[in-house]
């Protein structure tokens, strides 16, 4: 049946994140490398499984109107979901075509006593559809807002609480489709060396708004091209990029990266500095510092140091060594929701306290290695104010000696002018991923 492949893999995908909790992007990722499907069924496959998860509640109001019972099996249920995305969102596939592949797919998963229930309840909503009952925004705002953009109500709440009328808009940000951020290794390449080697790429490309950014769209597997398994340039969003150039170290420095798998940012620190200094770089667990260990041997850094130690246990040795000192927190990650859809329902409101109370541990642990006069960037990607600008405010009662400092001017004034206490990126405002980067300076006396 044409499209089965796809669909198949995009049910295995949307199952392991709503059954056994798995991440989407690295489901997603581990299937499509051993799935030898075309591009078109690669295309496919991703786009269900990410306009499934993004409208989860969305779908799931929907089917209640058409379903007799509503605890239906969770294997039946992601079946369902698979196939109301597509007859509610998905103009380019025939309803007869999602009907029938859920129905094979009942079959195949050995559910057939309920491939006609499956095709019943489908039957229905593609009838029913122009008819279904949405809540009320008047009498039910918060259920409102949580059906029409699949947000939890706790986190409904949440985001109007820190952010009033930008709420909605945050919430209805969407990533846009296929794009991926990429910059040059920048001990080998400059900008204008890495513009020549896109030309002869198949990829679209145009630059970023950040330095030595670019954003790419048709980019295959990049895990086979020659070029990034050279270590001629790496993966990483600008927002994140922003987060290094906040730190901006000197050549030559000591810098700590406090929390830094899978090593993006060590890795951009690392080159801004020329190769020279050093670049701790710490993860709290093994198999994550090897992540940060394979990208410096692939970019060829000799000056980063993967170290596995938790960055919350203070080391008083360390006292006054570092000239710079990234702590990029561990975070509820909901800046990043319109790229990794599955985070707003895994976020709890106990999760977040967990978090910040974490944060500011982390923020105590590190700050007395910051020499007087160097800097501390905190960043997350967050876009809850508990987590950021609230964080900092407490963390300075706490530690007078720090103070916050203005960004440099290497992040462009478009993100820059919307800095107070630290700058809080929007992904609906600035079109970049959901990042609060706050630079602070040891004061000398």
């Amino acid at each position: 049946m044409e499209g089965m492949p796809a669909r198949r893999m995009a049910l295995a995908v949307i199952r392991q994140v709503t059954e056994s909790g798995a991440y989407a992007s690295l489901a997603l990722d581990d299937k499509l490398v051993k799935s030898g499907l075309n591009p078109a069924d690669r295309r496919l496959t991703s786009r269900l499984v990410y306009d499934t998860l993004e409208h989860l509640l969305t779908i799931d109001h929907a089917l209640s109107q058409v379903m007799a019972k509503p605890d239906t099996d969770i294997k039946l249920r992601n079946i369902l979901r698979l196939g109301a995305c597509q007859i509610l969102l998905e103009d380019r596939i025939p309803e007869s075509a999602a009907t029938n592949t859920c129905v094979e797919l009942c079959r195949e998963l050995g559910m057939d006593g309920l491939a006609g229930v499956c095709n019943g309840i489908l039957r229905n909503l593609i009838r029913q559809k122009d008819a279904l009952s949405w809540p009320d925004p008047e009498k039910e705002p918060v259920r409102a807002l949580s059906i029409q953009h699949s947000v939890p109500e706790w986190l409904v709440e949440r985001l109007q609480d820190d952010w009033g009328d930008e709420a909605e808009a945050l919430m209805a940000a969407h990533e846009p489709e296929s794009c991926i951020t990429v910059r040059p290794n920048l001990t080998e390449l400059d900008d204008e060396s890495f513009e020549k080697l896109l030309e002869k790429k198949v990829w679209q490309h145009e630059r970023g708004m950040v330095p030595h950014s670019w954003r790419i769209r048709g980019m295959a597997d990049v895990g086979r091209d020659a070029d990034f398994l050279q270590g001629r340039f790496s993966i990483q969003g600008e927002s994140s990029m922003m987060a290094c150039l906040a730190l901006s170290p000197k050549r030559g420095a000591q810098v700590l990266d406090a929390c830094a798998a899978p090593g993006g940012k060590a890795c951009l620190l690392a080159e801004m500095m020329g190769g020279s200094g050093r670049v701790q770089a710490w993860e709290l667990h093994p198999h994550r510092t090897e992540l940060i260990a394979a990208q410096a041997r692939r970019l060829h850094l000799e000056n980063v140091r993967p170290m596995t130690r938790d960055a919350s246990v203070h080391r008083a040795d360390l006292y006054e060594t570092m000239d710079a000192v990234l702590l990029d927190a561990p975070c509820s990650g909901l800046g990043v929701m319109a790229d990794k859809p599955d985070v707003k329902y895994r976020v709890t409101p106990e999760s977040v306290a967990e978090l910040t109370a974490l944060q500011s541990r982390l923020l105590d642990a590190v700050a007395p290695y910051v020499k007087k006069g160097g800097t501390l960037v905190y960043s997350t990607c967050s876009v809850l104010k508990d987590e950021n600008e609230r964080q900092i405010a407490a963390f300075l009662v706490r530690h007078p000696e720090f103070e916050v400092e203005a960004l440099p001017d290497t992040i462009p004034e478009a993100f820059r002018r919307h800095a107070g206490q630290g700058l809080q990126l929007l992904p609906h405002r600035d079109h970049v991923g959901g990042f609060y980067i706050c630079r602070m300076r040891r004061r000398k006396a």
